[in-house]
């Protein structure tokens, strides 16, 4: 994931990537490329039908010829931190109700930029393994307000993305999320609090209620993550980055066939202080 002939140092590329350099020094597990490919696949029918649950994309792996159990692909959606999205345990009886928050977008209009913000993270898949992107999305011009690559789901990279597009642009109004461990961890929640951002979370196994964010998502597999697998996490950063930044300059028909960057105007006064 770490390209040690890169111009930048690797401790630069670290931070960039969200990496801890201790880790650099022992060998990254990895997938086999059996299961590497199956991922890419899995990744392909839950873009695709995100309420699907292991059955049934077991039953749509089988059906193009993959030979594979339930047991198998359950393992490898755990890892790709898609097992969320489709119904589980009542987070009662595991008493985590107070982590929850409600959906507050049904039927809220949105008018203006940094009214709401769609979060959430997503599986990378790569030439010899994988990464996790976590961006957020301002839903009002469906500009990208922040995003971080990272080789593990824990949830410091969701509250690091978050701050640094607080400090950029500004706080949101409200910040939406689906019910993953990342955002209904306390630190996730003491985050937002601390900021003053209410808090919306989709409900349980609806991952249609955080569309934006997971239309972008398909937008950037299909167009450029499928088409273009790269070997480092420098490779994945600088592409990510040249491909938002033609996202935010291209039309979009859900906006109106507007861009971007010409919607989203924030104000500089919403913006933290510095210290």
């Amino acid at each position: 994931m770490i390209d040690r002939k890169h111009r930048l140092s690797i401790r630069k590329q670290c931070d960039l990537l969200c990496i801890n350099r201790s880790n650099l020094y022992y060998s990254p597990q990895r997938e086999r490329d059996a299961n590497l490919i199956l991922m890419t696949e899995i990744d392909k029918i839950h873009l695709k039908y995100p309420s699907f649950g292991i059955r049934r994309i077991t039953r749509e792996l089988r059906e193009i010829g993959f030979i594979v159990n339930r047991k198998r692909v359950r393992r490898l959606m755990q890892v790709m931190g898609i097992a969320t999205i489709y119904p589980k345990r009542n987070l009662s009886k595991l008493g985590k109700t107070s982590y929850i928050r409600p959906y507050l977008l049904r039927g809220l209009k949105i008018e203006r930029p940094n009214q709401v913000w769609q979060i959430d993270i997503s599986y990378i898949p790569m030439k010899r393994g994988f990464m996790y992107l976590t961006a957020i999305i301002d839903v009002y011009s469906r500009y990208i307000v922040g995003w971080q690559l990272s080789n593990t789901l824990e949830m410091e990279t969701q509250t690091s993305a978050m701050n640094e597009a607080i400090k950029k642009y500004g706080k949101p109004e409200i910040v939406n999320s689906d019910q993953g461990s990342q955002y209904t961890s306390s630190n996730w929640l003491d985050c937002m609090e601390t900021h003053g951002v209410k808090i919306s979370m989709d409900g349980k196994g609806r991952a249609t209620d955080n569309i934006y964010i997971e239309r972008f998502f398909r937008t950037i597999k299909y167009d450029y993550i499928y088409l273009n697998p790269v070997e480092s996490g420098w490779e994945l950063y600088e592409g990510i980055r040249d491909f938002i930044s033609g996202y935010h300059r291209r039309s979009h028909q859900g906006i109106n066939l507007q861009k971007p960057k010409d919607l989203f105007i924030f104000e500089p006064t919403n913006k933290l202080k510095s210290a």
